[in-house]
């Protein structure tokens, strides 16, 4: 058998979530890799997507949930359950109560900094629970860490701790949330601009540090570099950039590549230099969607009205990149020439490009 790999985004409706399952075959072993499985009530959808285009299995190899937001990891509970699964990879704060012991002023312990971490972080502390009970490995996914094909691009266990500490959602501690709580006042009324090509503008302020948690991983199939981003920030994409030499990702990405806009084309994941570092500067005229160069991909509910958000597709669309999303469809199957052949699937419809973009 040839090498070969497809990649399914699966759309979460009615509220935009991620659900990614991909099978590859490499050297005659074929893999199969879930990244996430939206909210709770999606996770059957998932299961039976796999059984039904991944020819039955009853194992899979590997299963990351990228953070704890439940529109990412919540489904995954019914895939940890159908399937045997090889390993869970996730990021667990709990498990470093003793090293975070001494920045937190109210807790002289750290069984009960764990305790109320993961009563925190209860998401990802029942697909721990699953794992217990049936015997499935969990391996934490830092930066260069291997899940099969793919190489973990974020965080870092430096990057990880430090959102832990900042996220609002911790306990109190020495240092003052200085992130999410900036991220949360200055929510305000979003105005619309009219605009030229190649015109931008992302809002000051970057994502929850949750979001910052998020697991980014990078596999290159046959020539064709994929990075899925989860809702990765600037925060996390900043160190991809700074690091994809160690890792042996060449940036900016080179023409067939295909990427993953991170939370479901939100404005405060991305800003016009990462765009640059990451896909290249902007081009000086638009181009059709026949001679893009790289696809980038949203997970977005054709239901939700606030994603992708304008100016995120402008700013991938301005160097070269076509963007698709879920929205569209129920499933974007992207893959490569040899992949089995799958029925009922026509190309993909492309986003047009906004003439107006969000402006605080």
């Amino acid at each position: 058998m040839k090498n070969f790999y497809e990649i399914d985004f699966l759309e979460v409706s009615p509220r935009s979530g991620d659900a990614i399952t991909i099978r590859y075959s490499r050297d005659n072993i074929i893999s199969i890799h879930v990244v996430d499985a939206g909210f709770q009530k999606d996770g059957e959808m998932v299961v039976e997507h796999i059984k039904k285009y991944y020819n039955d299995p009853k194992f899979v190899d590997h299963v990351v949930a990228t953070h704890n937001d439940r529109d990412h990891c919540g489904g995954l509970k019914e895939v940890l359950k159908y399937f045997e699964i090889g390993s869970l990879w996730m990021l667990r704060p709990w498990i470093y109560a003793e090293h975070l012991l001494p920045f937190f002023r109210n807790y002289n312990s750290s069984d009960r900094l764990a305790s109320k971490l993961r009563d925190t972080y209860s998401n990802l502390a029942v697909l721990e629970e699953i794992c217990l009970t049936k015997g499935v490995m969990i391996c934490e996914p830092f930066f260069g860490k291997n899940i099969g094909e793919f190489k973990v691009l974020s965080p870092s266990i430096d990057l990880f701790r430090e959102m832990v500490l900042e996220s609002e959602k911790t306990p109190p501690h020495v240092e003052a949330n200085s992130v999410s709580k900036i991220h949360s006042s200055l929510k305000g009324v979003v105005n619309w601009v009219k605009a030229v090509w190649g015109q931008e503008h992302f809002p000051e302020n970057g994502t929850s540090c949750e979001n910052e948690m998020s697991i980014v991983q990078w596999a290159n199939f046959n020539g064709i570099d994929i990075i899925l981003t989860g809702d990765a920030g600037r925060k996390e994409l900043t160190d991809v950039v700074a690091n994809s030499g160690y890792a042996g990702l060449k940036l900016p990405l080179h023409d067939g590549s295909k990427i993953q806009v991170p939370h479901h084309g939100s404005r405060r994941n991305v800003s016009t230099n990462l765009l640059d570092d990451l896909l290249g500067t902007r081009l000086p005229t638009r181009i059709s969607s026949e001679n893009t160069k790289v696809s980038a991909y949203v997970c977005a509910a054709g239901k939700d009205k606030e994603h992708p958000k304008n100016a995120v597709v402008r700013g991938f669309m301005h160097r070269g990149a076509k963007v698709i999303t879920t929205k569209n469809c129920r499933c974007i199957w992207t893959h490569s020439s040899n992949a089995p052949a799958r029925a009922g699937f026509s190309d993909a419809i492309p986003e047009s490009y906004p003439e107006v973009f969000e402006e605080d």
